[in-house]
């Protein structure tokens, strides 16, 4: 039992391995013209610019934090130690994943010449040297320290430690997904709003000068900051029932178990999301329904080895413990089905084969405010099934974990926390199948600027509509899992509170006046973020449009393709990357603080704070997330020939509408699974300090 921890590390190290295999793979391939080179070189540029100094502005947090922790909490410094290098892993996932994204999106344009027989596996093996750095890290980080400060130094606030590695990963993702997001959004709604409806110029033409911003910012918001976002997930799934098996079970003699079982499912699922990378080909002839059967394949098998592997390893780690030991796999089994469920759910709402996406593109036909409406009642409509969905995985994961170990307090929400890394067990390919949309978008783009055969164009869209499916799918696991994380995080500081008052609880009753008004505070903070980010992203792309429209008044033959006049692209470049790094910092800040503030004051407050966070952040989430993505495919809809095409009245409809979706799916809505477990796991990590020096502790 001792050896799991250095198996997941092993299986981490495995998926690093796959992950330079791959890119590799992605070097090997060739990146095309001179031209496409160029573009390639541009956009790297680009993203490697803003990365630099989004990172330099993050670090100044990042030392902040640590020097609290160290000052406030007990071994303050090594657990400031565990958070700055969770910090730094985040920060190194994003920039390989980013990194070869920027060379895999020619690679894949000049492959998407031959059809999507070979650009889709380049595409899906840049997109799995993101996965596979994300998850390899993370778990590598997690299981090697609970091997120095569990196993080896032996401390009693080891666990305290492997959790604040957790945070730090946490508080990169934060902000490189609220400035990646606003990075990518302004560039977005400026290039579509003047380029496609005032110019009538198409997607991605050379002559605007925000494309190149709007292909850099696929790249930082859509892979960089999505791997940090993913890696805060998946670190903080695994780390969130071994914080709640060091508090509940303590000195228990099924507590090393109840340790151990979270990294034996990491370790394994890492294995078998390996093999599932490798069943993702195409034939020649493959339609838009067999691209998706082939990513869904690599999924699928994956998730298949961890329903077995689940009930090997409860076996294993509670069969001499608990004569129910099965109980756990099949919690195990009820996370990873749900979050299969809500990804085919967020596939439902968000893909142009069901009627959802078709219905908001035919209520395009009659202006922009039908098209709005149709995507507002869709997200809010997905909303409803997701949300049963994850009920039922409470329900399933706690009943089944307090059937195998019945009286014992806190084994139900156990059940629950574990059904968090059931959801993402599989996260390597999971995350290459999101990751490989914004290459494909990005090969578009360049087939675009290259002036490549229209063949070209048509392959790299079709791969391009998929990855707008595959990317809900992916935010619908990563949601899904921060419910359940989340709620583990949140009883874990209900015991750790518990603890630092010596025994004392802590009264959540809603007639406590205090839980009354954190309820209601944390029920808001949603859509304060969610107006805070949607507000930075439309500020930003207001400087982007009067850029575009200055240019295009201003440069002689811009507009209309004179030969050799060339757009000031640097100069967009670098107004979305002003414009993300001012203003990420108050609805990054909001996370942190927020607890922070309210904590010190009184814990019971923040106890209701963070039930209304969770409960409203899930929702809005659901809904901002869907709804992008089915306005966005419904323009590609539209695009693809249907209710009068490019350029069409109802064209334009659905180009507004997608732009309102954009800060929907790729800024605020992904940001709010980091809203809720940043906050959680601040509270816990802080609870022994708000006991200690708080006004009402």
């Amino acid at each position: 039992m001792d050896a799991v921890p250095y198996i997941s590390a092993a299986a981490a190290i495995a998926g690093l391995v796959l992950a330079f295999y791959f890119f590799g793979v992605v070097r090997k391939a060739s990146p095309g013209t001179p031209r496409m080179v160029q573009l390639m070189a541009a956009i790297q540029e680009g993203a490697r610019a803003f990365l630099r100094r989004e990172y330099q502005a993050v670090a100044v947090f990042v030392l902040i934090m640590a020097i609290i922790i160290g000052l406030l909490l007990p071994d303050g410094w090594l657990r400031a130690l565990a958070f700055v290098v969770g910090a730094v892993f985040s920060a190194l996932a994003g920039f390989v994943g980013m990194t070869v994204a920027t060379m895999a999106n020619a690679r894949t344009a000049e492959a998407a010449k031959t059809g999507p027989q070979l650009a889709l596996p380049l595409a899906f093996r840049g997109g799995a040297v993101m996965g596979f750095t994300v998850a390899g890290l993370a778990l590598l980080g997690v299981s090697v320290a609970y091997i120095v400060f569990v196993q080896v130094l032996q401390l009693d606030s080891g666990v305290d430690i492997v959790t604040a590695y957790s945070l730090g990963g946490s508080s990169i993702a934060l902000f490189a997904r609220i400035g990646g997001g606003i990075y990518t959004k302004a560039a977005d709604v400026g290039a579509d709003l003047v380029g496609k409806v005032e110019a009538g110029i198409p997607e991605d033409d050379p002559r605007n000068p925000a494309t190149i911003a709007d292909n850099v910012g696929d790249n930082v918001g859509d892979v960089a900051g999505m791997g940090a976002d993913l890696f805060e997930s998946y670190a903080g799934s695994i780390v969130a029932p071994i914080a709640l098996a060091g508090l509940a079970f303590a000195d228990q003699p099924y507590e090393q178990a109840a340790l151990l079982f979270p990294l034996a499912i990491a370790a394994f699922g890492m294995l078998a999301a390996i093999l599932g990378a490798f069943l993702v080909k195409t034939s020649p002839d493959a339609s838009g329904a067999d691209l998706a059967r082939a990513l869904h394949r690599g999924t699928n098998v994956a998730a298949g080895l961890t329903v077995v592997l689940a009930l090997v390893l409860a076996w294993w780690l509670f069969g001499a413990e608990a004569s129910n030991w099965w109980g756990f796999g099949v919690s195990v089994i009820a996370g990873l089905a749900v979050g299969v469920a809500i990804g085919r759910l967020s596939e439902y709402y968000t893909s142009d084969h069901y009627k959802p996406v078709k219905r908001i593109a035919a209520s395009s036909e009659t202006g922009s405010a039908t098209n709005i409406l149709g995507g507002i009642a869709t997200g809010k409509m997905s909303v409803a099934g997701s949300v049963v969905l994850v009920a039922v995985a409470i329900a399933a994961a706690y009943a089944a974990a307090e059937y195998a170990l019945p009286d014992v307090s806190g084994s139900g929400v156990y059940g629950v926390a574990v059904a968090g890394i059931g959801m993402l067990a599989t996260l390597g390919v999971v995350v290459a199948t999101d990751a490989y949309g914004p290459i494909a978008d990005n090969a578009g783009g360049i087939a675009e600027m290259a002036h490549l055969d229209p063949s070209v164009r048509e392959v790299t869209d079709e791969l391009d509509a998929l990855g707008n499916t595959t990317a809900a799918i992916a935010k619908g696991f990563a949601i899904g899992s921060a419910v359940l994380t989340a709620l583990a995080l949140f009883v874990s500081f209900q015991f750790a509170v518990q603890t630092a008052r010596e025994g004392a609880g802590l009264d959540l009753s809603i007639a406590n006046v205090e839980v009354f008004i954190g309820l209601f505070v944390g029920a808001m903070l949603p859509f304060l973020f969610a107006a805070l980010t949607m507000s930075s992203v439309g500020r930003a792309a207001n400087q982007m449009i009067e850029e575009v429209r200055r240019q295009f008044a201003s440069i002689p033959g811009l507009r209309e393709g004179k030969e050799g006049v060339v757009p000031d692209y640097a100069r967009c470049v670098d107004i979305s990357t002003r414009a993300a790094l001012r203003e990420m910092l108050l609805p990054g800040a909001l996370a942190v603080v927020v607890p922070l503030v309210v904590g010190f004051i009184s814990v019971e407050a923040l106890g209701g704070l963070l039930g209304g966070v969770l409960v409203t952040g899930f929702a809005i989430a659901i809904y901002m997330a869907n709804a992008g993505g089915a306005w966005d495919n419904a323009k590609k809809y539209i695009e693809a020939g249907h209710h009068g095409g490019k350029g069409s009245d109802p064209h334009k409809a659905a180009v507004v509408g997608d732009t309102v979706g954009d800060p929907f799916k790729d800024t605020s809505g992904p940001a709010m699974n980091i809203l809720i477990k940043v906050m959680t796991i601040v509270a816990l990590i802080f609870a022994p300090a708000f006991v200690q020096y708080g006004l009402f502790g």
